[in-house]
This record gives structure tokens, sequence and C-alpha cells, in this order.
């Protein structure tokens, strides 16, 4: 477990490291993707995201991408990038305090970072990553059930849908 947990990380630093270049932003999105492969995990073993992973991770990446944006003199950026964690943070909740059993408040406190990284990128990306997120969590739940033979889960994790959206959106867009 260990030794796959190191080779995604890696392989998604690269991945990122190849999008990014050595712009400002880089450690702001390999910070992600260390997090987001924790993350992923931990969710996906314990139906768990904890507090002491998520908050730190929106701490830190407003501190690196207000950094970057005023290297890169892009303030609109970090304006964006926190109106996107505004809105995605307040649709998750919603549709959590909505639905039954549908949405975690974990997968409610992710959406924040998320929605940070995706917005700083632009309106796109944020709404791409936070709609591919439904649709990889909607197929993960789909194939869960046909793998337990129409037994119906008691939770899946959605957290790992959200963070492989997001994260594909921001490799793959422009």
């Amino acid at each position: 477990m260990r030794l796959t947990t190191a080779a995604a990380t890696f392989a998604l630093s690269a991945l990122l490291a190849w999008r990014f270049g050595l712009s400002p932003e880089l450690p702001a999105y390999v910070l992600l993707a260390v997090a987001a492969v924790q993350l992923a995990r931990i969710d996906m073993l314990h139906h768990l995201l904890p507090n002491r992973m998520v908050l730190p991770l929106l701490g830190a990446g407003i501190v690196l991408l207000a950094a970057a944006s005023g290297v890169s003199g892009e303030v609109g950026s970090l304006l964006r990038g926190v109106a996107g964690a505004l809105i995605l943070f307040v649709l998750y909740l919603f549709l959590a305090l909505t639905s039954r059993n549908g949405l975690g408040m974990g997968d409610v406190k992710l959406a924040a970072p998320l929605g940070l990284y995706l917005g700083y990128l632009g309106w796109t990306h944020l709404f791409y990553g936070g709609a591919l997120g439904f649709v990889a969590g909607g197929l993960a739940s789909v194939l869960l059930v046909l793998k337990n033979r129409g037994n119906k889960p008691k939770e899946v994790p959605h957290g790992p849908s959200m963070l492989a959206a997001g994260l594909a959106v921001i490799l793959l867009l422009p």
C-alpha cells in the first residue's frame, strides 16, 4: 500500500510539474497532489476525510496561491479562487443538507480547497471540476453496486471521485 501511494504521489506530482513548469503556482498544486493521494486513500479505507488534513490544505493553498499571485501580479486569480472555494463549499453544503445519506460533511469541507485550486485557474476549471466530481462519484457508486451484485453499499466515498475529477481538469484543461 505504501509503495502504491508513493508511486501515485510521484506520478501526479510529475504530471503537475509538466503542466505548470517552473511557475510560482507549482508548489501549491504539488501540495494538492500529495494531499489528494493521502485523502483519497483514507476516504476509501475509512470513509473519512480528516479535518486535520482538509483544513490545512485550504489554508496552505490560500497562502501558496496568494504568494504565486503576488509574484505573477494576477491578484484576480486569487480572488476567483477564493470565490470558487466559497461557491463549491456552499453548493456541496446545500446538497449534503438536502439529500439523505448522499454526501458527508467531509466531502463538503473538501469542496472548499478543491474550489480554491480549480477557481484559481478559471471559471471553466471550477465548473468542469465540480461537475465531473459528481459524474465520477455516480460512476463509482454504480460500479460498487454492480460489484456487490445489486446490494447497495451503505457508504460510497465521494472524496476520491472529487479529487480525481478536479486533478484531471487541472491537468487536461489549458
